[in-house]
Order: C-alpha cells, then structure tokens, then sequence
C-alpha cells in the first residue's frame, strides 16, 4: 500500500487498542479495491477523547471506529446519531462530512450476521443469557431484541448497570422480557434450563489466569456459546469445544461490523471475502476459536 499526499484517514480510538486487528482486514479492503485511504490504530485515553474528536475535523478524516473504553463517552461528543446508536446507547464508527461527525453503531448489525450466517442460529423467540452491561451488551442486546429475542436474562458483576441496560431496553426499544440475574446466582442450574444462547460481552477471559464466569455444567446440549474475546481461545470456549457446542469467537463479529463501518465510509460494497482472508492469514481462520 502506497502512502500519498492524497490518502485520505481511517482508524479506530481505543485504549489500549494496539491489539487490534481492525488495521489487517480494513488496509487489506482498501488495497483490493483501490481506495486512496489507509487505517490506523490511534491509542486515546480517556481524557484525551473529546480533543481527538474535535481533531477528526481538523484533520480531515474519513471516519473511525471507536472500541473500548470510548462506545458511550463518544455518544455526546458527536454531532448526531443514528437511529440505532440512539437507541442502543452506544456509538462505535463515526463518518466525517461536511465538517460533522455522525455517530453509528454497527456492533450489533455485525453481530446479529455473524450469529446467523457464521454460527448458523436464529435469535429469533430464543432466550439468551447475556454476561456483562457495558457498550458491547448494550448494542448486542438491542440487536438481538431487534431480531425478535423471545427473553433475555442479564447478568453483571455490577448489578446496578445490568439494572439500567434492562431500563434501556424498556425505554428504547419498548421491550420488557428481561430478568436480571444476580453475578453470585448466576451458577444456578434454574437459571440455565431455558437459555438457549450465550454471549460473554465482557472482558473475562481475555487472560490466562482470569476467573471462570460459566461453569462446565451448565453448558448444556443445545446451547450456543458466542465469546466476543478473540485474543485467545478462552475457558468458556474451550468448554464449549470440549462439548461440542456451536460456538463462535469475537473474530467473526470483528469483521462484518467492520465491513458496515467500510460501507458508510466508502460508499462501496465491502469485500468480505477479502477481509476474511486477511484475517486468515494474519490469525489461522475466522470465528469459530
């Protein structure tokens, strides 16, 4: 890839963020496609983010995307939002134009399609168990009322926020199927008969030595197990494996988000195949750990 004059800015605030694996497919979709434009990972502290906000229009960036720790910060930094940033509370791509930032959420999107053409399961009238109430639940949650979640049981180690995710929900989106589920409960075995899906949105795992949040014996036959950590294969999928679950890591997820934030970016269709490959060859094969 040739870096010009002319090549026009992408990337993603994050911190840290040097992990990511967002600059591998984007860069790679570019050059197939022949887009003058390039994208970085920019590592931003939290009380740096409304300066390198403010700094997308001085620099005149195409947009970025935004990860973690920045999804809700970022909402009022913004000039306006789209509809399901509104609603889900959260904003991860942000497109500059015409010298204004518009905040979109395209976790959720991302998630819903890899759930369906990657992992092969409809949410649809299903019951998921949902770990952690930050800004990946919140759009994972949305999502997936969306698509016709029958339940959703919510469960954070501060019951307090998985509290306001379950108001968000009911605020926003006018849905009232929710049970918060205390973080010390959340081994019961009458908790479980009746999750058909679980996703892990939390940072758990993501460490060699990090606790286990769902024991072996709860993961039972018929179960989906989606892990957004991509790092490393995690307890909980290793477990999954091990039973032979249907299962996905955070990597498939990675990619279609990205591929939508590409889409409001450029305008073009996003090569996924592409971007997939990529991925591929940088880490050994997409979404299934």
């Amino acid at each position: 890839m040739e870096i010009k004059a002319t090549t026009r800015l992408t990337g993603v605030f994050g911190y840290p963020v040097r992990h990511s694996l967002s600059p591998i497919f984007q860069n790679a979709a570019f050059q197939y496609l022949g887009l003058d434009m390039v994208y970085v990972a920019l590592e931003v502290k939290p009380e740096d983010l409304e300066v390198a906000v403010k700094a997308l229009k001085v620099f005149d960036f195409v947009g970025v995307n935004v990860t973690i720790p920045h999804k809700k910060a970022v909402v009022s930094l913004v000039d306006e939002l789209d509809g399901e940033a509104q609603e889900s509370g959260v904003v991860n791509t942000i497109c500059c134009r015409g010298g204004r930032l518009k905040g979109y959420s395209t976790d959720g999107q991302g998630f819903i399609r890899s759930l369906k053409e990657e992992g092969r399961f409809s949410p649809e009238n299903k019951s998921a168990l949902v770990l952690g109430a930050g800004g990946s639940a919140h759009a994972v949650c949305g999502a997936l009322v969306r698509s016709g979640i029958g339940h959703l049981f919510l469960c954070n180690r501060t019951r307090e926020k998985a509290v306001a995710l379950a108001d968000h929900l009911k605020k926003n989106l006018s849905f009232t199927s929710t049970e918060v589920i205390e973080f010390s409960q959340r081994h019961r075995k009458a908790v479980w008969k009746d999750v058909d899906l679980l996703v892990n949105t939390t940072s758990v795992g993501m460490k060699e030595n990090d606790p286990l949040l769902v024991r072996e014996e709860n993961l039972h036959p018929g179960l989906f197990v989606y892990d957004l950590i991509y790092n490393r294969l995690t307890e909980l999928l290793r477990n999954a494996r091990k039973l032979k679950l249907p299962h996905l890591n955070g990597l498939a997820m990675l990619v279609y988000q990205g591929g939508i934030s590409f889409e409001l970016w450029t305008g073009r269709k996003a090569p996924l195949a592409i971007m997939k490959k990529a991925l591929a060859k940088y880490r050994g094969g997409l979404g299934k750990a």
